[in-house]
């Protein structure tokens, strides 16, 4: 199958790509710097220099494949729409990239929330039963629904959703999103932080098992089907003392949501690092019959997060 993908030297994207390569796709991949080219060739991935802004190279390069997959951003409305344009018609797949932050809750680093059970804990959200979006994630939400509805003009297309993504990118320097900031903000402090209590809960998943959901949906997924991407769930506040104990830093603190802000952005620490993001992905094991290998995020910190 040739395939083009965006966002292919980036952490999700280029772990993806290599891994359709090694399948035996034949990949292209947009990426704007032409200094990433060596580094995709190396993978098997024939570089496209180009950027999510130009309309008519995304169409063409739709139009010359024989599936799509966007994974350079969840937010580019233009470049979805030129996405779908060129698909349009042809009953070939398109699969894009959201994130399960659309369901956070921006809880501030706790356990529960407004949402949330009578017991405390943040609610547990299913693919049949979305809540309204937030307005921090109505624009992210209207893009999966174009996506979804891209169905309707004879295109196989889904929303994967991931969820907190851990692991080794296939390009040296890609970083995922959640993890590598508390990293680097311990690298710079001495002190790991997590936001508030860091009693909030995330869903989490292997990018290699990102990477074989990807390759099961180009070939089974039905149209408008929408997949949360998770095989398992931690809190910050484990996660963040499993960081301490591995760069031997002590104890992880906590950080009022209002000096993460100062750190990370408003987005970053209200959605990424202080929400709870809790979800469950049938959809997938379901359909697809993907079966994710790894379920521990806080097994892979300890052992496999940092270079030996």
């Amino acid at each position: 199958m040739k395939i083009f993908i965006t966002g292919a030297s980036g952490f999700i994207g280029s772990s993806i790509a290599a891994h359709l390569v090694r399948a035996g796709h034949q990949v292209r991949g947009l990426i704007r710097k032409p200094e990433h080219s060596a580094e995709l060739q190396r993978l098997g991935i024939e570089p496209v220099i180009g950027t999510l802004d130009d309309r008519e190279l995304l169409i063409a390069e739709a139009k010359a494949a024989d599936a799509v997959i966007n994974a350079a951003s969840s937010d580019h409305e233009g470049a979805v729409k030129a996405l779908i344009d060129g698909l349009a018609g042809s009953g070939k797949p398109f699969l894009h990239t959201s994130g399960s932050s659309i369901v956070g809750d921006a809880s501030g680093g706790e356990a529960g929330s407004e949402s949330g059970s009578e017991s405390g804990e943040a609610r547990v959200y299913h693919e049949d039963a979305l809540p309204e979006p937030t307005a921090d994630k109505a624009a992210r939400v209207a893009i999966d629904q174009l996506v979804l509805d891209a169905a309707q003009r004879n295109i196989r297309s889904a929303v994967l959703c991931n969820t907190l993504i851990y692991g080794h990118g296939a390009v040296p320097g890609s970083a995922s999103v959640q993890l590598p900031r508390l990293v680097r903000q311990a690298q710079k402090s001495g002190v790991v932080r997590h936001v508030g209590s860091g009693g909030n809960i995330w869903s989490n998943v292997h990018i290699d098992d990102v990477a074989e959901l990807y390759r099961l949906a180009l070939e089974k997924t039905p149209a408008g089907a929408f997949y949360f991407v998770e095989s398992g769930e931690a809190s910050f506040r484990d996660m963040s003392a499993a960081i301490a104990r591995v760069m031997k830093l002590g104890e992880a603190q906590d950080w009022p949501l209002e000096e993460a802000q100062k750190e990370w952005g408003y987005e970053m620490a209200s959605y990424g690092l202080g929400s709870n993001s809790r979800v469950r992905g049938e959809r997938a094991r379901k359909l697809l019959g993907w079966e994710p290998k790894r379920d521990s995020v806080i097994d892979w910190i300890e052992h496999d997060m940092m270079p030996r």
